[in-house]
């Protein structure tokens, strides 16, 4: 692990390799004024004209839901990653993230919201010819013209490439589609699709097609558990009519345009389960200082403490890691010559690996903290008269949005072992020099008044963990390791891990000098504790699964090592943040 920073501060995956300098990592505390105001206003609009049309949406009046859109149109924020060639504003990633995150207080306009920014605008800024966004762009970013993104079908979910809609291409260079599209976001009542159908039953492409062209039609709307909200139809081809000119990319070339859109909108899915994650903590943070039970109010009770500090520092690992790769993004966009649609997408590919990071981790912690906000309003929380049930349900989808929470995990450890044998990230060099490193005598940690030294090494130690495990596996098992999914799935939840941990770690440290300094130590300790434990308990798991006897014994004994040490006191940290939480009604670190 002698990488210099230098050359792979900007690499995805380049992470594990180093140890990167808290200065050279972007936090929320660093957004500028003009993030902050982006924030604020989409809160506003948030609170003033999404909340008050809910019913509305979940009635299906399509109409409100366009009109909404429209509005977001004007404000700039459909624009945020738009040139102002074609009316946008083109922001840099963080304002998109600040964006996201504050329409996550209603899940079903942010699908919609989603769907509009990240699927439909995203793929012609990537992939689009300058007529084709001339034509298009305008109207999407100003939300007269609303989008969708037509992948799946019944049979070809997280398959997409097995997809069965077929385009056969005319005597004239048009197309003809036939298929049926499923579980479409904005299908109802979009106007441009974006979608995929293989050209005489095997190049798989991407296409432009218009809603009015002859042969397009959608289904009945999905009756759902969550985001009832936002429109879910099927797409229906028959015989429909695709001009020449709208083939998005190339022919064949279908899978560049699903696969990096998703990499954009898992890292966007992840800014939404943030925003979620800050609601629901102020909803229990509320509730519990105003619900009195034995005469006190709940939030003084030490089980609910535990509950309102665990979901405190679990938002605090998802945004610190959401943050820095919004960073690592944008640095690496300003770098990329050429168009600004070619930056980005060059730039979204390279951390690939990290966008499935976040997608995993964002939508697991939203989860966790959407259960726990039910428990702590008790039965209040299983009625509809408090938001707490209509969050639970709405974020169950984001573990199944944008590629599976299984396949995603089976990506993170894939994808960084193709880099490593392809020689662009020096994984295998660094999990020799870990095998070296183990057989030497475990030196002895020097006595130090940071509160945040026992976190640096573990943070550093659960990288260790990373390359040990990978290693076995890679040696174990070279080509055929893509078939065994329980080692990738372990693999990638310390990879996980590992990324929280030094993610956390770094922004504590950035905010030494900071009001809140001692709040992150807080944050930060019961995360990379706990990201200790679970990698513990996974490299275990893995080890075994590919090793026995001696061999076993003394991986697991490397193991020992890397994670040796004393605990923080978590029980003592969760509390300092329970009552920072109580005290604000809400996340301690906004604003």
């Amino acid at each position: 692990m002698t990488t210099s920073v230098a050359e792979t501060e900007k690499q995805g995956g380049g992470w594990l390799l180093t140890e990167t300098p808290a200065e050279r990592v972007f936090t929320p505390e660093r957004c500028s004024d003009e993030h902050r105001l982006m924030a604020q206003t989409t809160r506003e609009f948030v609170a003033n004209e999404v909340l008050p049309a809910l019913e509305r949406m979940e009635q299906k009046d399509w109409a409100c839901v366009r009109q909404i859109l429209h509005r977001c149109g004007e404000l700039g924020l459909l624009g945020v990653d738009a040139p102002e060639t074609y009316g946008g504003v083109e922001l840099d990633t963080v304002a998109a993230v600040v964006v996201a995150e504050s329409l996550a207080a209603s899940a079903s306009f942010g699908a919609t919201f989603g769907a509009q920014c990240n699927l439909a605008i995203v793929p012609l800024l990537f992939f689009g010819s300058e007529a084709q966004c001339a034509r298009y762009l305008p109207g999407l970013v100003s939300g007269e013209t609303v989008g969708a993104y037509a992948l799946s079908e019944s049979s070809s979910g997280s398959d997409a490439l097995s997809a069965k809609t077929r385009a056969t291409r005319q005597p004239d260079g048009s197309f003809v589609l036939n298929g049926e599209k499923m579980w479409i976001t904005n299908g109802g009542f979009a106007d441009l699709f974006v979608v995929f159908a293989k050209v005489d039953g095997e190049q798989f492409s991407a296409f432009i097609v218009e809603r009015t062209a002859p042969g397009v039609s959608t289904g009945q709307e999905e009756h759902k558990l969550g985001l009832r909200g936002s429109s879910t139809t099927p797409v229906i081809l028959q015989d429909a009519q695709v001009p020449a000119d709208n083939l998005l990319g190339e022919i064949g070339q279908g899978h560049k345009v699903a696969f990096n859109v998703l990499n954009y909108g898992r890292f966007k899915l992840c800014a939404s389960t943030s925003g979620a994650a800050k609601t629901a903590l102020a909803e229990s943070a509320r509730y519990a200082a105003e619900r009195k039970q034995f005469g006190q109010a709940i939030a003084s009770f030490g089980a609910i403490k535990h509950k309102l500090g665990e979901m405190s520092a679990r938002t605090y690992a998802v945004e610190s890691m959401l943050y820095r790769v919004a960073g690592a993004i944008e640095t690496r966009i300003g770098e990329q010559p050429g168009p600004s649609g070619a930056a980005k997408l060059a730039a979204f590919e390279e951390f690939a690996i990290e966008a499935s990071i976040l997608k995993v981790a964002g939508s697991e912690m939203l989860d966790y903290l959407l259960d726990e906000n039910i428990q702590v309003h008790g039965g209040n929380g299983f009625v509809e008269d408090y938001p707490a049930e209509r969050h639970y349900r709405d974020a169950r989808v984001n573990r199944i949005f944008e590629g599976t929470n299984e396949i995603n995990r089976l990506l993170i450890p894939g994808m960084l072992a193709r880099r490593a044998l392809a020689g662009r990230l020096a994984l295998i060099p660094a999990a020799k020099q870990l095998q070296e490193e183990i057989l030497q005598p475990t030196p002895v940690d020097a006595a130090s008044d940071d509160p945040l030294a026992g976190a640096r090494r573990v943070s550093t130690a659960l990288k260790k963990v990373v390359l040990l495990v990978l290693g076995v596996a890679m040696q174990t098992y070279g080509d055929a390791l893509r078939d065994q999914q329980e080692v990738l799935s372990f693999t990638a939840d310390i990879v996980m891990d590992a990324f929280s941990a030094e993610s956390v770690t770094l922004r504590a440290s950035a905010a030494a000098d900071t009001s809140k300094a001692s709040l992150h130590v807080d944050a930060a300790q019961v995360a990379v504790q706990a990201a200790a434990a679970r990698s513990k308990a996974a490299a275990r798991e893995a080890l075994a699964a590919m090793s026995s006897g001696d061999v076993l014994r003394t991986q697991l004994g490397a193991l020992r090592r890397l994670l040796r040490g004393l605990p923080a006191n978590t029980v003592a940290a969760r509390r300092r943040l329970a009552e920072a939480a109580v005290s604000r009604a809400g996340y301690m670190f906004e604003g």
